[in-house]
């Protein structure tokens, strides 16, 4: 079985964001981590690999410091590491993301591509269906429990107050929740293999099947009219009542008011 997790490195929230004047994440200028949703995506291939012998390989599309993270995954236990990085690739959004990232896919083999349900740089959740769609296979998104029966995947998909369960045929693309697991640290022995272990560097030239002008900024029918940091919240409203009684009525008259009951 091979399965292909495609991984993200995006700015530590922790540490503040900065942007470009067009709008754009200023990446190289931030500290960065491992998407979460990803890694619980990448912890469950990891499981894929223990119970079945699976073979996972790690992709990501970025500058080339995200190599970081393809090292951690590696570190985690990956077996494979693959960066796609270009200048004609900065500033795309998620149709050219995932048009990129399905045209260096076309290059390997696949039963089952896992992503995460979505980055927390930008909470779209279509990069993952995306790539499904460039790549002509089925999709089950928002996974909370991955299961292998023959030549089928079961998966348990979150749904409001409930879950579906649903079947699909391999090849497939799952999106994973970081709720899907625990996902593993690296261990010692990982980390000294991982950081001799070489990664393979894909650019342009790599692409199958990818038009230049749906790559990069240029590509992208997104526009962004305006971008900031986290606006802080104020101190909200302070009020002082005379007994719980005086309390109890004010709170029910603003649930009532705003319809939240």
């Amino acid at each position: 079985m091979k399965v292909i997790v495609c991984v993200k490195q995006v700015p530590d929230t922790k540490g503040g964001v900065k942007f470009n004047p067009d709008g754009t994440l200023d990446r190289g200028a931030m500290l960065t981590i491992m998407n979460p949703d990803d890694k619980a995506g990448l912890e469950a291939a990891l499981r894929l690999k223990d119970k079945y012998n699976a073979e996972v390989t790690v992709i990501t599309m970025g500058l080339p410091k995200a190599e970081d993270v393809l090292r951690e995954a590696m570190a985690m236990g990956a077996d494979k590491g693959i960066l796609v990085t270009d200048r004609v690739l900065g500033g795309a959004d998620t149709w050219a993301t995932s048009t990129t990232l399905a045209g260096a896919i076309r290059n390997l083999k696949y039963d089952i591509i896992i992503t995460g349900r979505q980055a927390i740089d930008g909470d779209t959740a279509q990069v993952g269906p995306q790539i499904a769609e460039h790549l002509g296979i089925p999709v089950i998104s928002y996974a909370e429990d991955i299961q292998i029966e023959g030549d089928n995947v079961i998966v348990q998909r979150q749904y409001e107050d409930r879950h579906h369960m649903l079947k699909a045929q391999m090849p497939v693309l799952i999106t994973a929740l970081s709720e899907l697991n625990d996902p593993r640290y690296m261990t010692p022995g990982g980390i000294f293999d991982a950081m001799d272990a070489e990664i393979t560097t894909w650019g342009r030239a790599n692409l199958i099947d990818v038009l230049d002008g749906d790559l990069g900024l240029m590509g992208s029918p997104t526009k962004i009219a305006k971008a900031s940091d986290k606006v802080r919240k104020g101190a909200g409203e302070k009020v002082a009542l005379d007994s719980p009684e005086e309390s109890v009525e004010y709170i029910m008259d603003k649930l009532l008011t705003k319809h939240v009951i």
